[in-house]
């Protein structure tokens, strides 16, 4: 049996077993996936025990959820262009040659915003909030999908300007003003709004006034259910129009699926699927 899982800290409200049991279904593939908690500093020993385990079958790879993306590209021998640009992975595959380790969140970020929200990327103004490895995963993609403007804020300013510097070239190829601003100093309104900040699994406030957000502006919380209610809630009573990240869970999902299977999953019906059990929940 190829075995894959999610590993994480915590982990414990992943929806993505469920998704790929689904995926794994609708596809005719043999595996199973489940979910691994990670003890913090640990991330290396916990992907060695599990593919050390061999008890129910073959360990074949794994998601990467907080925080472990950093630990994750450090510790995988090989690395996607995408990956490599955001030093952070969420999807490792064990192979005969070594670790390979890439980045799904930005391209399922991206899909969702245009294909199922139905917002365009190219021409607009897009404020990221955070730094860190959710922030950077995503940030090569976005910058691809042409957006006029792009800004990253982070409480600590300091991780933005590295984030911003080390994807500049990127940007300039695809002529996208990009800039690093702290949370508390964003100038202008924006038409998209993605938050990849830990606030919302830390249940904490929003960390940047509503006066961010253009009118109609699409606000898209990283994190779905509980966990980004307050950011729902926050968008909605500012005029905006919110967004959970369960469509780019499927998304990503959806290619780490297709680089471990070699067939792409019908990921529009497994979100409609997942949106009506999560919403009756």
């Amino acid at each position: 049996m190829d075995l894959y899982c999610v590993m994480g800290n915590p982990v414990e409200h992943s929806r993505s077993p469920w998704i790929h049991a689904r995926f794994a279904e609708l596809t005719g593939q043999t595996m199973r996936y489940g979910r691994r908690l990670v003890a913090l500093g640990g991330f290396a020993d916990g992907v060695a025990a599990f593919r050390a385990d061999e008890t129910e079958g073959t360990a074949r790879g794994c998601n990467v959820t907080v925080p472990f993306k950093f630990d994750a590209a450090a510790l995988a021998q090989h690395l996607s262009p995408r990956a490599a640009l955001a030093q952070a992975v969420n999807v490792l595959s064990f192979r005969e040659d070594g670790i390979h380790g890439d980045n799904s969140d930005g391209v399922g970020l991206v899909h969702d915003i245009t294909a199922h929200a139905g917002v365009a990327l190219a021409g607009s103004d897009v404020l990221l909030l955070g730094a860190g490895g959710a922030a950077a995963g995503v940030l090569g993609p976005l910058l691809e999908a042409g957006p006029r403007r792009l800004v990253v804020a982070n409480r600590t300013l300091a991780r933005a300007i590295a984030l911003v510097q080390r994807h500049a070239p990127l940007a300039l190829q695809h002529r996208v003003t990009l800039e690093a601003q702290a949370l508390d100093a964003v100038p202008g309104r924006f038409g998209v709004v993605v938050n990849a900040t830990a606030s919302s699994l830390a249940g904490g406030e929003v960390p940047v006034a509503a006066g961010v957000l253009a009118p109609g502006a699409l606000a898209i919380d990283m994190m779905y259910g509980p966990a980004a209610a307050g950011f729902i809630q926050w968008a909605r009573e500012n005029g905006a129009v919110p967004r959970d990240g369960l469509g780019m869970l499927i998304e990503q999902a959806a290619q780490a699926f297709a680089t471990w299977r070699g067939v792409r999953p019908p990921s529009a019906q497994v979100l409609a699927e997942l949106r009506t059990i999560v919403d009756s929940a």
